[in-house]
């Protein structure tokens, strides 16, 4: 109940414009309330544009190249108002429990894939932009030890999109502050 008192608090406080996650102070601020599943742990990984191949379950880098990490406070104050951006969860595996409107594509975010897969995966994110490559997309997966959404990011950088989020914590980071979920729906890509 602590941490749903501590996010609201902290969403509030963001709304009205007292704190940004954007500023070192706003970073501060929310590092003892409103940081959930260690979704801005340093795990001494340096960043970089390369896709990883394997080994995706491993800690992450706390920054991506081109794109801006979001924290779960801040990715809650956006999906509050409009425009939305596009949620991306990009997990492997079977049905399980996502953000609530969330598209779940499946495996996307694997860094060895097929041509024809890279294509399909870059024709499922224009429709999502509308076309739009400033439109903003937050990719998405387990939390700060999956590169599945590292990679997926990185790809959509590659290809010129300029607002691209890495929603580092994922899952856990949602699940733990208590924010609303559904069961995921695959969207065929």
């Amino acid at each position: 109940m602590k941490g749903r008192r501590s996010a609201r608090l902290a969403l509030a406080l963001v709304a009205a414009g007292f704190l940004s996650c954007a500023t070192p102070l706003g970073a501060q601020a929310f590092a003892a309330e409103g940081v959930y599943a260690n979704e801005d742990r340093d795990w001494g990984v340096k960043p970089t544009s390369t896709l990883r191949t394997s080994g995706y379950h491993a800690p992450t880098p706390r920054q991506i190249p081109g794109g801006r990490v979001v924290r779960t406070v801040e990715l809650k104050a956006m999906l509050d108002k409009e425009p939305r951006p596009y949620l991306i969860d990009v997990l492997g595996g079977g049905i399980h429990r996502t953000i609530a409107g969330a598209f779940w594509m499946a495996a996307a975010g694997a860094g060895d894939m097929s041509r024809d897969e890279e294509r399909r995966f870059l024709e499922a994110l224009a429709k999502f932009a509308g076309g739009d490559k400033n439109r903003p997309l937050v990719f998405f997966c387990s939390d700060s030890q999956c590169w599945l959404s590292y990679n997926a990011a990185l790809r959509a950088i590659t290809a010129g999109y300029t607002h691209i989020l890495w929603y580092r914590g994922g899952l856990a980071a949602w699940n733990h502050a208590d924010f609303p979920m559904s069961q995921s729906d695959p969207f065929a890509w």
